[in-house]
């Protein structure tokens, strides 16, 4: 890559220097000072939300300087610590990453092939199942401060590994025979289509007083409940 002094810089050359940056200011910024992984969450989430909604919006200068302050988080977890007990760098994150990747992709590094997407997702499952043999259940390691709807979503595919949640797809099935024998569409028919039928839903919610996180969250509860006693 050309740098703006005419010259040329290695992959991973800025990489380095942005490391070296946070290193700097998390010797001499009092405010980068006081801050511990804890209070620095609710910056990683908003960050987080930023960069999708400049993916969301095709926005490429966007995108760009969301990436930029999402990684400034990750090498902010990163130096701090490496000042902790137990201490890991950015050099261990990504040293660490690497090699996951590495096995996770046994298709491109090992001998394995994979013609479709279906079998790398096969080969991913396997070589993650071989690493987290210590998991009990299909539940560990489902962040469950996810937000709802995404939370719902791996709930929903956990439960299948399981053969938990085929009630409702029943459920829809039922629904779009109704559709079919009445000739009225009731469902949604599209992503779009969807997005208006969830927020009618919370319209509903707000309107006879009721909280439509807190409904699903709770609903969500009961899921994870029906998928532990199903293992």
């Amino acid at each position: 890559m050309i740098r703006e002094d005419g010259g040329v810089s290695g992959f991973g050359d800025e990489l380095k220097r942005a490391a070296d940056t946070m290193r700097e200011v998390r010797e001499r910024c009092v405010w980068t000072q006081a801050m511990t992984h804890e209070r620095l969450v609710p910056y990683l989430i908003e960050e987080s939300a930023e960069l999708v909604d400049a993916v969301e919006r095709g926005d490429r200068a966007e995108m760009r300087e969301e990436l930029g302050d999402l990684l400034w988080q990750v090498l902010f977890h990163a130096e701090l610590s490496s000042r902790e007990d137990d201490p890991f760098d950015i050099d261990d994150v990504a040293r660490g990453l690497t090699e996951k990747m590495i096995r996770r992709h046994p298709h491109v590094f090992g001998g394995e092939t994979a013609e479709t997407p279906e079998r790398v997702l096969e080969l991913w499952t396997a070589a993650k199942a071989s690493e987290k043999r210590e998991r009990t259940s299909v539940l560990d390691g489902v962040a469950s401060s996810m937000p709802s709807l995404a939370l719902a979503q791996k709930l929903l595919g956990k439960g299948a590994q399981v053969r938990v949640g085929a009630e409702l797809l029943e459920d829809i099935a039922a629904a779009e025979a109704i559709e079919q024998a009445e000739g009225v569409e009731a469902l949604p028919s599209s992503e779009e289509e969807l997005g208006d039928t969830l927020l009618g839903l919370v319209a509903l919610a707000r309107a006879r007083g009721w909280d439509a996180e807190r409904a699903l969250r709770s609903r969500l509860r009961d899921l994870a409940d029906e998928i532990r006693a199903a293992e």
